[in-house]
């Protein structure tokens, strides 16, 4: 009989571009033999994975679980103990609002080892490639990651800490909040900071929306923009190459009006 040694391997599939994966990530996929996937991460990199590979997928993002994490954790047990290793999928990087580590704790509860190869997070490279830094010498000198969606659903706490900070905020599924968070930041006299909106960032769909966190609201609105989507909000936002014809443009409309 075949000895099996099973294994966990969490993998970080990047911000959905499918080139944006790790070396190491893809050569994991290749030797895989069963990868549970989720919905953030490209369809294309499970194409790279062996013929007679099982692929399963748990998708998980805003408003569609297919399963709760109790059965996914329960799934990368079966499958391990089963196969022998189970390839774990992740949008961005396991550990950034990812729940890799409970899924790490739950398998090692039943003696199953685990790697972590880390990934390509959308909080960094999502502004990044729209040219967005998210800390610029003598504009930013550090980046708060904020989730919209804690384990209540509710606003991260640590944003009101943030905002004191005066540093980038970079808030990972938060459209369902906007109006909160630009309620938050306008309370506390700073409704004027620039913001940008990025949905589907990396990807040839990618949208952006740029105005100020007091108008995060009627950006969406007016640009129709939907999850999955980031928010940046900081004075770095004024680096992306849109954002100076757009505040001449406000101006100028204000002129006319006056």
């Amino acid at each position: 009989m075949q000895n099996i040694q099973p294994k966990l391997t969490l993998i970080g599939a990047g911000p959905g571009d499918p080139e944006l994966i790790t070396v190491k990530g893809l050569k994991a996929i290749q030797n895989a033999r069963v990868i549970l996937y989720d919905a953030l991460s490209s369809n294309e990199l499970l194409d790279h994975a062996p013929a007679n590979c099982l692929r399963r997928f748990v998708g998980k993002r805003a408003g569609m679980h297919v399963y709760s994490q109790d059965e996914i954790n329960r799934m990368i047990v079966k499958y391990a103990l089963t196969y022998g290793s189970v390839v774990r999928l992740k949008g961005g990087d396991s550990f950034v609002f990812g729940r890799g580590q409970e899924e790490i704790a739950f398998a090692q509860q039943f003696g199953i080892t685990a790697e972590v190869i880390p990934g390509v997070s959308s909080a960094i490279s999502v502004p990044g490639i729209n040219k967005i830094p998210v800390t610029a010498r003598n504009v930013s000198e550090g980046f708060w990651v904020i989730t919209g969606n804690t384990q209540n659903g509710n606003l991260s706490r640590d944003l009101q800490h943030a905002i004191n900070a005066n540093t980038t905020v970079v808030i990972l599924m938060g459209m369902s909040k906007l109006d909160e968070i630009a309620g938050i930041y306008t309370a506390a006299g700073k409704g004027e900071i620039p913001a940008a909106i990025i949905q589907n960032g990396t990807l040839p769909t990618q949208k952006i929306g740029l105005g100020t966190v007091a108008s995060l609201p009627k950006i969406a609105a007016e640009k129709d923009l939907h999850n999955p989507a980031i928010l940046v909000i900081g004075e770095v936002v004024r680096f992306h190459e849109d954002f100076q014809s757009l505040q001449q443009k406000v101006v100028e409309e204000l002129k006319i009006a006056v």
